[in-house]
């Protein structure tokens, strides 16, 4: 296998996770199982976390950066996997550089002097997550970075793209500039539609990155406000799933692949004009410590078994492996390989 063969570009952060109870999210005008990037009233949160009596626990985080990391834990060759960003030059910083190094992951980070590396509150109540962002630095790619000399022949050694939908509002025109490349390539491009709030204020640049997508992963709350921010009349993810894969395309090559997970329910995937649907791993309740990274674990284990050229039954069930394994731990945390 390649060095870099899989390609991950995103918002790197670090995760600071604590259990909160319902008051605390109502305070901030949370829901318990979504995804916000930080405005101004939710600015304290973080100090709050540090200052007041909450266990924090640190892990690196952001949707690509976990994606990446799951898929190079079951890929185990080192530097199989490739991740970019911008991080602040701080201590943050500096502990995301040295966990990646140490879970062999080549990365080339864009390093602001002015913004701070960008964090994300992960609140837990129960089995749900609130994820609370506030991109800081992770906010300040460049598009010239990716075309550096350095970093583009990162982007030349790998075969697969995945970038998540939240870097439309950071650099659309770098995952543009790597959908060209994909497409000219015939390399595989994918996306995550990563959270609801996305087609909604930023319909503009996923309408501009759609096209170049041979998969697009995405949850059922997002699978259901894409079509409602597309116009596509239905609420049923087979329906969803096939306009979605019938939406504008530049490689004529590839058809596109759409998967949509449903937290307990069964795994959507469309492909070829049929649907199938996959049961997920049976869990007992007890057992969820964390569900905040499934769907990022789902990505990860799908991607390592994908860039081996596994069939797509098999590409499910490691996904599904994966997000199984994510659950049970606090945070994208990893285990030591046996």
């Amino acid at each position: 296998m390649s060095k870099g063969i899989l390609y991950g570009m995103g918002n790197p952060l670090l995760d600071m996770t604590a259990v909160v109870d319902e008051a605390y999210l109502q305070k901030y005008d949370l829901q318990p199982n979504n995804a916000i990037l930080a405005e101004d009233k939710h600015r304290p949160i973080y100090d709050e976390l540090l200052d007041e009596n909450y266990k924090v626990s640190y892990s690196p985080g952001g949707a690509t950066q976990n994606t990446i990391r799951v898929a190079q834990w079951y890929l185990r060759e080192p530097e199989s996997t490739t991740f970019v960003g911008c991080i602040g030059q701080d201590t943050f910083g500096d502990k995301l550089k040295s966990c990646m190094k140490k879970e062999n992951i080549r990365t080339s980070y864009l390093e602001d002097q002015n913004m701070p590396t960008g964090v994300c509150a992960v609140l837990i109540t129960g089995g749900n997550r609130s994820l609370v962002t506030r991109l800081d630095a992770a906010n300040e790619y460049k598009h010239s970075h990716l075309v550096s000399s350095s970093t583009w022949s990162l982007v030349t050694d790998a075969s697969f793209y995945y970038i998540a939908g939240y870097f439309l509002t950071v650099s659309p025109e770098s995952m543009i500039e790597i959908g060209e490349h994909a497409v000219k390539s015939n390399k595989c491009f994918s996306m995550n539609l990563s959270a609801p709030f996305l087609s909604q204020f930023f319909k503009d640049p996923m309408t501009k990155v759609l096209p170049y997508c041979d998969i697009v992963f995405g949850n059922e709350d997002e699978a259901r406000a894409w079509a409602k921010d597309f116009d596509i009349n239905s609420t049923d993810l087979h329906e969803i799933a096939k306009k979605l894969s019938a939406m504008p395309k530049k490689n004529s090559k590839r058809s596109r692949m759409v998967i949509f997970t449903q937290g307990a329910g069964p795994t959507v995937v469309y492909q070829d004009n049929k649907v199938k649907e996959y049961p997920v791993l049976p869990i007992a309740p007890e057992n969820i410590v964390d569900t905040n990274g499934a769907g990022d674990a789902f990505v990860g284990g799908f991607l390592a078994e994908y860039v081996l050229n596994k069939d797509i039954d098999d590409c499910v069930k490691n996904g599904m492996h994966a997000a199984h394994m994510i659950i049970q731990v606090s945070g994208c945390s990893l285990p030591a390989h046996q």
